[in-house]
């Protein structure tokens, strides 16, 4: 059984062709169809856009970033849905509609996703064809009685669900050849492994009753039927499948078509014909010959082509199985869209409460697929399925638990190659015949204005086309204003010496001589115009032109970045000097000598410090020319403060008027030592204050000795010392004689 399932799984495999993205692009695209073809990129039809020194390539671009450069004319073609048929969805059993829109055409970029929506809802009462499709094998005898009598009740059941039933039956055995059916002649005859049961013949498929409506016909058709049998467990049911699916003898209508099969053991598939000898693969089609099939001149279909030809006929498939081969159909299931397996009694009495939950399952679950894959074309699904939406983008749309709701779907479309004509796929709703017809064509080419033979813009030698030339022959530039028969001869004109770049790269050739770039310059677009000095961010100082490199200055502007102006009208004249004497003017502003500062340089640093070697030395009158070189000594009359100190003289630092160095001195005034006096004074202060408070403390002290002295003098006169009885005294009240006592009266 493994190697039947994984030889299933193999078979139904089949490669997917995984979806290109774009090719590396280069980074010159001179036509407006090469340009299109580049997700995100527009062309400039404008006449007159390009400068000199451009190509052709610079008109393709972004759109936005085209009009920035004032591209008036700017062709941006954008993909677009245009609706063919799209019948509202309806459940008028005349005119049924399940799927919303019928037909419609895409254009497409290469690279650019494009999405239209898809609506679904199934209609009500929508009329069922079920195909019930029995394995007559001696194992099923039990089956096949109780299948007789519930015609009527599987008719009933799916009225439930739908106005309209038919019913038809067909059964299967096995390929009629060893090893698969004893060809023993008595055995041939009666198949049954007991000679009290009588069996048919076996046979491969047998259409026993196409699809009706009559349940009594049922019931009589499969009340004929007799059991049969083989010699081995697998049986002839993709072979059965196959040609109840494909043959219009059965009597498919445009309904919901349902396929039930029943069966207990397992099945054939394609290869085990080997074994017989049959080595042709089937075909895929039918060959019934008075509602039978001799399936012995072709192999058992395999599963991805039975797969195939069930999605192409909009059949649901019910697998009716017995639970101890349950495993197997449902690894079979799982290959087979719109497919779902319930467990079978040994009897097949629940055959009728199977179809219906079965039938319920397969109309609760929607699949949207396409039915071919295009090279170069990648469609993907986006599901939303009633109040849930799925935002992950998948290869089909799905959605479960789907009653009568309407759902829907979201397309996206996206086209890595050219399709060299329109292209048309359907996509449609598993089980379901409806079909959404979609028209594919790509966006290649520019639908630019009609062409310009002959174009004045082209010089009258060339047409005029998107906003290009294309040059006559013998011609060339980019308005044909060239005449040449060799182009090579002319671009090698514009290389310097071996170099392998046209115009060093920097321009174009334009009937052999360079068109630079507006930041490059020379016969070979050799000098870089753009990379000159600068000065404050600003290059040549904006006082200058960048030439191969190099400023060339405006008048009064000199060094590399023209950042100096050599005039002298901002340096201001002191004393009848520039600068007062004390500096240099450069670049039009005071560049003061070492110990002067100021825009005039007649501010003198540290001047205190820095002349008083000079003053000491003139008063020791021991000065050399280093001391006091340029400097003018003056001392004032009396006694004054100045500035700066020195022990007892005080003196000042200035300029004369004559801008040279002035020295003026003078003594200090005298004075009392202030230090001394200070302690002096602290000190007294201290000694008087501290003998003032003893002074006063003991006049204080004094004062309240005396004062306490009165009052003890004042209170010793009024005291009186006096005798008085006490009362709180009492005398004695008893008398107690002692009788040994004697006294004398």
């Amino acid at each position: 059984m493994r190697f039947i399932l994984a030889f299933a799984f193999a078979l139904h495999s089949v490669p997917l062709r995984c979806a290109a993205g774009p090719s590396p692009v280069s980074q010159q695209h001179s036509t407006c169809s090469e340009c299109v073809k580049i997700p995100g990129r527009a062309w400039c039809m404008q006449q007159n856009f390009l400068k000199k020194w451009e190509s052709d390539g610079r008109r393709c671009d972004s759109a936005q970033f085209l009009k920035e450069r004032n591209c008036k004319e700017v062709y941006e073609p954008t993909p677009n849905t245009y609706l063919m048929k799209t019948n509202d969805l309806s459940s008028d059993l005349k005119n049924v509609v399940q799927l919303k829109p019928q037909s419609l055409e895409v254009k497409l970029r290469l690279g650019v996703p494009h999405d239209f929506n898809v609506e679904f809802k199934r209609a009500e009462g929508y009329p069922i064809d079920l195909y019930y499709l029995m394995d007559l094998s001696y194992s099923m005898k039990d089956d096949l009685e109780k299948i007789k009598s519930l015609g009527q009740d599987i008719l009933d059941t799916l009225l439930k669900h739908t106005q309209t039933v038919r019913i038809g039956f067909g059964s299967f055995v096995d390929k009629v050849k060893l090893p698969y059916v004893s060809q023993v002649k008595a055995k041939r005859k009666n198949p049954c492994p007991t000679r009290t049961d009588t069996c048919q013949p076996a046979f491969t498929f047998q259409n026993i009753l196409n699809l009706t409506n009559d349940a009594e016909k049922f019931k009589k058709e499969v009340s004929k039927q007799k059991i049969s049998g083989n010699l081995d467990s697998p049986e002839a049911g993709l072979d059965a499948i196959m040609q109840a699916a494909v043959c219009e003898e059965i009597g498919w209508g445009n309904e919901t078509r349902i396929l039930v099969y029943t069966s207990d053991d397992t099945f054939h598939m394609a290869g085990d014909g080997r074994l017989a000898g049959i080595f042709t693969p089937h075909d895929g089609k039918c060959h019934l010959k008075s509602d039978s099939y001799d399936g012995t001149l072709f192999d058992y279909p395999s599963v991805g082509q039975l797969s195939q030809v069930l999605q192409d006929n909009n059949i649901q498939l019910i697998f009716a199985v017995t639970e101890n081969i349950f495993p197997a159909y449902q690894a079979l299931s799982a290959l087979i869209p719109q497919s779902v397996v319930g467990v079978l009694k040994d009897d097949s009495s629940n055959v009728v409460q199977l179809i219906s939950e079965a039938y319920g399952n397969l109309s609760s679950t929607l699949l949207l697929e396409h039915n071919i894959r295009l090279p170069g074309l990648n469609v993907s699904y986006q599901s939303h399925c009633g109040d849930s939406a799925s935002s992950a983008w998948q290869h089909r749309g799905e959605c479960t638990g789907i009653r009568n709701q309407k759902v829907s779907f979201t397309v996206r479309l996206n086209a890595s190659e050219c399709l060299s004509e329109p292209k048309i796929f359907e996509i449609q709703v598993k089980g379901i015949n409806e079909r959404l017809k979609v028209h594919v064509t790509t966006i290649c080419d520019c639908n630019c204005n009609q062409k310009e033979h002959n174009s004045t813009h082209c010089s009258g030698n060339g047409t005029l086309e998107c906003g290009v030339c294309r040059c006559n022959e013998g011609y060339l530039g980019q308005r044909c204003q060239c005449k040449s028969t060799s182009d090579t001869a002319m671009r090698m004109s514009c290389r310097s010496d071996n170099s392998s770049q046209e115009c060093s790269g920097r321009g174009s050739c334009e009937c052999g001589e360079c068109v630079c770039m507006e930041m490059f310059s020379g016969p070979y677009c050799e000098c870089d115009d753009f990379s000159c000095s600068r000065h404050n961010g600003v290059m040549c100082n904006g006082k200058g032109k960048c030439k191969c490199g190099k400023c060339q200055c405006e008048k009064h502007y000199i060094r590399p970045g023209c950042e100096c102006n050599n005039s002298t009208d901002k340096c201001p004249q002191k004393y009848g000097k520039l600068c007062s004497g004390h500096g240099e003017c450069t670049c039009n502003s005071c560049d003061c000598n070492d110990g002067f500062l100021g825009l005039d340089c007649t501010e003198i640093t540290n001047p205190c410090q820095k002349y008083l070697p000079c003053l000491v030395c003139t008063r020791s009158k021991n000065c050399t020319e280093a001391d006091c070189k340029s400097v003018h000594v003056y001392q004032k009359e009396g006694y004054h403060v100045l500035g700066c100190l020195h022990g007892s003289i005080s003196y000042d630092v200035g300029l004369d008027d004559k801008g040279h160095v002035l020295i003026t001195y003078a003594d200090l005034p005298r004075s009392v030592d202030k230090t001394k006096v200070i302690i002096g004074s602290s000190v007294s202060g201290i000694i008087f204050i501290g003998i003032l408070i003893i002074i006063i403390y003991k006049i204080l002290l004094e004062l309240y000795d005396r004062r306490e002295y009165s009052n003890f003098l004042r209170a010793q006169e009024n005291t009186k010392w006096e005798g008085g009885n006490n009362p709180l005294y009492k005398g004695a009240t008893t008398t107690v004689l002692n009788p040994l006592h004697s006294q004398d009266n």
